[in-house]
């Protein structure tokens, strides 16, 4: 589900990996619809419209280049904030065919947005302008780099004449130093690249697309605003050379060593279980993931971060390990297993909440996307985690001790929760129907607080996909990575889970995604405050101003009927929303705000805010 699309393969000549896009298909007049033109000056009070011509058969200029590449890539949407220094390079990217200009309310969610159609699609870009616009992107594309997401953040840059001239202009801090956003871009980007000529462009840009897919991390590429326009030999070939990238080969030596360490300890274990984690797509191993699970037979669970990775059907999967707020059962299991292997895992501070896991550290195995460790401190590294997955699923035995276990001590679910006629709807009832809803061309995405933990105990099914920004936790991040996530999946309904306090964050693009005609279903959980922030430390800034939500979503849509909205404040109300949500209001966005008591909590939340604010609370040890 997140690979790059089929258009993107990848070929091996020698030591050489290419990314090759056959068959691109020439740009004409005709192919360019008028309404995707857009002015290229400004319009005069008395002048007629400024409109570009379509670019030519084949790339001439920087602007021209820049945007078949993006397309040979994969990318068909770029998520943008129009700015004086990237217009004319926005009327290339416009005029390109099969490429559409997606323009956002703020560069925040512009790169939220980029985020969510990179987890789809295997790659997202997005486009500001200089100093401004960029320094407020660079928020978004911090979490980017967080969850290894390949995202392209263009930025129309200054004139190269005023590079080295001295000046003071706009959009700066007022100092003659144009280095601030490419400083502060080092820090949340693996490659920077500011492009003030044309005579090594192409390769400038190339180097850096290259290793934002070999890398899996955003990158930054700086173009100067008059260099957009000007033909020049370098982008003129009659086909695009395929992109180079790095080959990526285990050290065999080093593969075969860990492959046998690996399946002596698991062999030999009673009853071994296996876990996955988020980086199985940066890795791209989530296909021998579920091979290895296949021929092993043992116990499998996720990290939370992982949901929605491995198919919640398969007769062995378990649930989510999260310590002491793991699915019920899962956490026992893993933490009596003699032998353990975590794959792809990222054991920070709230996937553990608190560091607090107790599984036998003395009896794992940890396989990151290029190395694998082992309990007695060794470690072997230049190992693809895919070529060490394919190799171990040879050498394992089939053991289905711990399986067996989990099955022994399982208690199914008691009844769901129920409400008398007329109650006040409670968030567990609420997600006791976003169960009964969901289907397999739906894709839930959860917002950092409550929605956490409540939706890692939802049974996803088969094909449903699950989305989640667990380390980095911005707060209003999943609307714009919704966003980005519906228009990469245009024939899958995405499902979002909302507090207020996050909404009020980002409310703004919703007015986008009605734009774009997309028929997400939103679900805002009112409770007028920072729920999570309560349970760590409670205060008066914790509460927030109510708003009206459905009716601000109504004025964004502006009548144009591209919306439905409404207020739900018991079960009956609820299950009748969701009934035309689902079924004659299937075509359009829907909007349910579910009112809920302020104190309306998860017992998950209340142990991790506990937990959390134990972490944060510790004394120094300087004192």
């Amino acid at each position: 589900m997140n690979n790059l699309p089929d258009a993107f393969h990848f070929k091996t000549e020698g030591r050489i990996m290419a990314a090759y896009c056959p068959g691109i298909q020439p740009v004409t007049s005709a192919s360019i619809a008028s309404d995707k033109l857009i002015c290229s000056k400004p319009r005069s009070n008395n002048g007629p419209r400024v409109i570009i011509p379509p670019p030519t058969t084949v790339p001439s200029t920087l602007g021209h280049y820049l945007a078949r590449r993006l397309v040979q890539i994969g990318v068909s949407d770029i998520f943008s904030v129009p700015g004086d220094s990237n217009l004319m390079l926005f009327d290339y990217f416009v005029a390109e065919k099969g490429l559409n200009l997606v323009g956002c309310c703020n560069e925040l969610n512009a790169g939220y947005a980029a985020d969510g159609y990179a987890r789809r699609r295997g790659v997202g870009a997005c486009a500001v302008t200089f100093t401004v616009g960029s320094l407020s992107l660079i928020n978004s594309i911090a979490g980017a780099y967080s969850e290894d997401l390949p995202v392209i953040c263009i930025v129309g840059g200054p004139n190269s004449n005023d590079y080295r001239s001295k000046k003071i202009l706009h959009h700066t801090i007022g100092l003659p130093d144009f280095t601030q956003e490419f400083r502060c871009f080092q820090n949340v980007t693996c490659h920077q690249v500011i492009i003030d000529n044309l005579e090594d462009a192409q390769w400038q840009i190339d180097r850096a697309i290259s290793k934002c897919l070999e890398e899996s991390k955003p990158v930054y590429i700086s173009i100067c605003c008059n260099l957009v326009a000007i033909p020049h030999p370098s982008f003129s070939a009659q086909q695009l050379i395929p992109l180079s990238l790095s080959p990526k080969q285990s050290n065999q030596l080093c593969l075969k060593m860990a492959v046998e360490k690996a399946s002596d300890l698991l062999n030999t274990a009673v009853k071994p279980v296996m876990i996955g984690g988020k980086k199985l797509r940066l890795a791209k191993a989530q296909a021998v993931f579920l091979e290895l699970a296949d021929a092993c037979g043992y116990a499998v669970a996720v990290t939370p971060s992982a949901k929605g990775m491995f198919p919640e059907n398969h007769p062995h999967f378990i649930g989510t390990y999260w310590g002491t707020i793991s699915t019920a059962f899962c956490g026992e299991t893993v933490e009596i297993a003699d032998a353990s292997i975590f794959i792809g895992a990222t054991l920070d501070e709230l996937e553990t909440i608190g560091y607090s896991l107790t599984y036998k550290k003395n009896k794992a195995i940890i396989v990151e996307p290029n190395r694998v460790m082992f309990p007695n401190g060794s470690c072997f590294g230049l190992i693809l985690m895919k070529d060490f997955l394919q190799a171990l699923t040879k050498r394992l035995k089939p053991n289905l001790t711990a399986y067996e276990n989990y099955r022994r001590i399982y208690i199914p679910e008691s009844d769901p929760p129920q409400s008398e006629l007329g109650e006040a709807l409670r968030v567990n009832v609420l997600f006791k129907h976003i169960q009964k809803m969901l289907t397999n061309n739906m894709t839930v995405i959860s917002e950092t607080g409550d929605s956490w933990f409540h939706s890692q105990k939802l049974k996803l099914p088969k094909s449903c996909g699950y989305e989640i920004q667990l380390l980095y936790a911005s707060i209003g991040w999943s609307l714009g990575a919704t966003l980005g996530y519906a228009q990469a999946a245009p024939k899958e309904r995405v499902v979002l889970c909302i507090g207020d306090g996050s909404f009020q964050m980002t409310p703004q693009d919703v007015s986008t995604m009605l734009r774009l005609g997309q028929n997400n279903i939103i679900f805002l959980i009112n409770n007028g405050g920072y729920t999570i922030e309560v349970e760590i430390h409670d205060g008066p800034y914790n509460v927030i101003k109510n708003w009206d939500y459905t009716a601000i979503v109504d004025a964004m849509d502006n009548r144009e009927g591209n919306c439905w909205t409404t207020k739900v404040h018991t079960e009956e109300e609820l299950v009748n929303a969701i009934e035309i949500a689902t079924g004659d209001r299937n075509d359009c966005l829907c909007f349910i705000e579910v009112i809920v008591h302020r104190d309306d909590t998860s017992k998950e939340l209340l142990e991790f805010g506990s937990k959390i604010a134990a972490m944060g609370s510790r004394p120094s040890n300087l004192l």
